[in-house]
């Protein structure tokens, strides 16, 4: 487990590296327009059809002004120049890759999150978003279709000796009939962020909305919490233990969700996924306890070896994704391993994209219609 959680995280660190893509011109196209996530009426940053993304910031005293995307900031970040009026103003060296970022901004030393944007929770801080948008955005579009409900919860956890949060999406429906019990998906965030990133960030919830009405997939509750029952600081998650959090989520969490809901309570109707870290949550999870989920899914969060599965009979679904920029052979190479041991697994590559959400939502896609057969 210790050597699991030391490698995933130097996968995270180097992934994070590459948010930008490599341009293929350096003339930029002047129609820029503001991120689909800044704060309302706010013009910058802004973003254009290439990819490039630009920032202004007033700060009419400070001497210098840099932009930092990405965990620990992408190719040392983009420097801001001053004009006479005290505007900085800087566009990045590249094209990003499409979809959302974490970036901040750091004003004489200091580090602070850019007043125009809105902010998420990830690098174990509320950070400043960015969004490029993506060519395929359609799938996780706010659409003119019936919408489910997300919801917050407060459940006890005896063992943490407190009321832990959760949010949990509803399908549109059901609250209408009283009657149909549905299949849950455990649902799990990356290091450094909460219960609120995969529904804030990853749209999860319109993703969704839109496989449903388009009748591509079975309907089902989701459920989201925070992967952490403790403060593990950055590089420290070597340190990480998993039973504190096995137990707040299989003692505490399902029993809650399955007498205050519902739901399909059996292995068979349960899944749990994650990405990043909560891929290795997820994997050492379901291995750990077999008789509680039946399908697993690892998104950019480590593979599964036949080996390692106790039952082959209790697992109906094996789905394993990353990027095309993390490392897409062993994933492909590990699914192949599985499908010859007589497992049903699924690889997932999603093209240019690394470590980022854009990954995450197109991997949630590919793998929800796959859930519940």
């Amino acid at each position: 487990m210790k050597n699991y959680s030391v490698i995933l995280l130097w996968s995270i660190i180097l992934c994070s590296y590459s948010s930008f893509a490599q341009a293929n011109s350096t003339s930029v196209t002047e129609d820029f327009k503001p991120s689909t996530v800044n704060q309302p009426g706010q013009e910058y940053p802004q973003v254009n059809s290439q990819g490039y993304a630009r920032f202004q910031i007033v700060a009419p005293e400070a001497k210098s002004v840099v932009v930092s995307l990405g965990l620990g900031g992408a190719k040392g970040g983009t420097v801001l120049n001053k004009s006479e009026d005290g505007i900085w103003k800087g566009t990045t060296a590249g094209a990003m890759d499409e979809g959302f970022h974490y970036y901040h901004v750091t004003i004489d030393g200091g580090v602070f999150n850019d007043p125009g944007a809105l902010n998420f929770y990830g690098s174990t801080r509320w950070e400043s978003g960015i969004e490029i948008p993506a060519h395929d955005k359609d799938f996780y579009a706010l659409k003119d279709v019936a919408h489910g409900n997300v919801q917050q919860i407060l459940f006890p956890s005896k063992s943490t000796n407190t009321s832990r949060r959760a949010f949990v999406y509803t399908p549109p429906g059901y609250h209408k009939d009283k009657s149909k019990q549905y299949p849950v998906v455990y649902l799990q965030h990356g290091w450094g962020e909460d219960e609120t990133a995969w529904s804030n960030q990853g749209h999860v919830n319109l993703i969704m909305d839109n496989l449903i009405a388009e009748g591509k997939i079975k309907p089902f509750i989701i459920v989201m919490t925070y992967g952490m029952t403790n403060d593990v600081k950055y590089g420290g998650m070597a340190s990480f233990r998993i039973e504190p959090f096995q137990t707040v989520l299989v003692d505490e969490l399902i029993p809650y969700i399955d007498s205050n809901f519902r739901t399909i309570a059996t292995q068979a109707g349960r899944a749990m996924a994650g990405l990043s870290m909560g891929g290795m949550e997820t994997h050492t999870i379901t291995l750990n306890k077999p008789d509680v989920f039946s399908h697993y899914a690892l998104l950019s969060g480590g593979i599964y070896k036949p080996e390692e599965i106790k039952d082959k009979s209790k697992v109906k679904l094996i789905f394993i994704s990353c990027g095309s920029r993390e490392n897409p052979e062993k994933v492909q190479s590990a699914v192949k391993g599985l499908k010859d041991a007589g497992y049903n697994a699924v690889a997932y590559i999603s093209e240019n994209t690394a470590h980022e959400f854009l990954t995450w939502r197109r991997s949630f896609k590919e793998m929800a219609p796959l859930l519940f057969k």
